[in-house]
């Protein structure tokens, strides 16, 4: 019997590709063949040609292939609709590189690709969802088409409103809901809702989580209350899957001069701050971020990146112009601020780091949890919002900033910082870590949770696919 080989398949923008790579790198090292097709369509929204080779250029065993789609004629639509658009025009391509390979045993999905289920039915080609979020957000997302015509839009009930789609999930405010439903009239919403509830057409979802982690959520899956009247797909905890950290602070071949400064450190002195490739603040934010980081007189690592309405003009933050009058000179000695781009895998997994104030983008939390770190919420965009709740109420990982919403005050960034480092509750965050951590890697190692579900997953497909 030959290598089975299994398709990828991303949606657009370079954040959805990455987690499919990381994914592509597990079935790789279980003896798998591997492709990911990539859109390749003329929209600022795609993945660059660019990215793609640098990625192709890193990992030699995965074969990438782009799949070209004409540009969409609505220019004028939401970007969540067009992006929709897109995807649909590249089904064509899409059914002519999985009619090329015969031996395509099966079809991985990123959520958002919800109409390619119509190229692998055509085809007869068992289609699965990659998930790469947390299982609470899976059970809530797939519920989300069934519950949310029968309540007002999200952004009606305001701050207090309590949101509890399903018997037995943990209340959620409306207000933390995912920000591009908030208006139910919206077509950024209808868009979202038409692709949940095709997620549930999928032989399955694998999810980038563990089985420990997240037990009320997948208890739900399994028990079917997430989508009422129709079979719920198979789930598959195959997590943490994240980046291990070698090489991604080579930039020009280089170690990041932060490792080196964080090297000159006490061992867990260090708060590192980092919001993800599009966390950006409002010059006023930034100023109470540093006046808070100087009361609070811990050590600290920030990456900074350009305010938002500053994004078109400058390639790279003005520091001195940006922070208050003399803060860089003042904290010298016990702090780094670092533009832009922080090699973060590397960062959280370095023992002079005691915390981790995040915008809880999945990933990171993952990354945090690897390395045993507990964590200052500060969502900021996507379903950011929801993991904050789950990571804060749920996995009891991480404390919440308050005022994310609108404004964070420096007294607020102060009195987290102290809470975490100084304080009880601190310690009781870096014990509960320490256990988390240790869970985390059982599940991914021979004999543990994610490993049992990997290979439960193998065998359903091996089902799904005889005649």
């Amino acid at each position: 019997m030959g290598k089975k080989t299994l398709v990828l398949y991303p949606s657009l923008g370079v954040g959805h590709l990455n987690p499919m790579v990381e994914l592509a790198k597990t079935l790789l090292r279980h003896g798998l063949g591997v492709i990911i097709a990539v859109v390749d369509a003329p929209d600022t929204d795609a993945v660059s040609a660019a990215a793609v080779a640098r990625l192709a250029a890193a990992n030699p065993a995965i074969a990438f292939r782009l799949l070209p789609v004409p540009a969409s004629t609505d220019h004028g639509a939401h970007p969540v609709k067009r992006n929709l658009d897109t995807l649909r025009l590249a089904n064509p391509a899409l059914r002519d590189l999985l009619r090329s390979t015969p031996a395509a045993d099966a079809l991985l999905l990123d959520m958002f690709c919800v109409d390619a289920l119509d190229v692998a039915a055509e085809l007869a080609v068992p289609a699965y969802f990659f998930f790469p979020s947390a299982a609470s957000n899976l059970a809530v997302f797939l519920n989300l088409p069934y519950y949310y015509p029968t309540v007002p839009s999200f952004r009606e009930m305001g701050k207090t409103r309590l949101v509890r789609c399903f018997s037995g999930m943990p209340p959620i405010r409306a207000v933390d809901m995912l920000p591009m439903i908030h208006d139910k009239e919206s077509d950024a919403t209808k868009v979202r809702l038409y692709q949940f509830k095709r997620m549930a057409e999928g032989r399955g979802v694998l999810v980038n989580s563990f089985d420990w982690l997240q037990p009320w959520a997948l208890r739900a899956l399994d028990d079917g209350v997430c989508v009422p009247g129709r079979p719920t797909p198979r789930v598959y905890c195959i997590g943490p899957l994240v980046n291990d950290g070698h090489k991604t602070a080579e930039r020009g071949g280089e170690r990041h001069e932060c490792l080196a400064w964080l090297d000159a450190q006490p061992r867990q002195s260090v708060v590192f701050l980092c919001f993800g490739s599009k966390g950006a603040f409002a010059a006023a934010q930034l100023q109470e971020i540093a006046h808070g980081l100087e009361s609070s007189g811990h050590r600290f690592l920030w990456a900074v990146r350009r305010p938002p309405e500053e994004q078109s003009q400058f390639p790279e933050p003005d520091l001195e112009r940006l922070l208050p009058a003399g803060f860089l000179e003042r904290t010298r000695n016990r702090g780094m601020v670092v533009k832009n781009w922080a090699p973060q895998s590397e960062v959280v997994q370095h023992e002079a780091v005691a915390a981790f104030v995040t915008h809880c983008g999945w990933n990171s939390t993952l990354e945090a949890i690897m390395s045993g770190l507990p964590m200052i919420c500060w969502p900021l965009y996507a379903e950011q919002r929801m993991n904050k709740v789950f990571m804060v109420e749920e996995m009891k990982i991480a404390v919440e900033m308050e005022g994310y919403e609108e404004f964070v005050k420096a007294e607020e960034v102060e009195a987290k910082v102290r809470l975490v480092m100084d304080t009880d509750q601190g310690k009781m965050l870096r014990v509960r870590l320490a256990v988390v951590k240790e869970k985390a890697s059982e599940a991914i190692h021979e004999g543990g949770s994610s490993e049992a579900a990997f290979a439960k997953f193998l065998r359903d497909m091996e089902v799904e696919k005889m005649p």
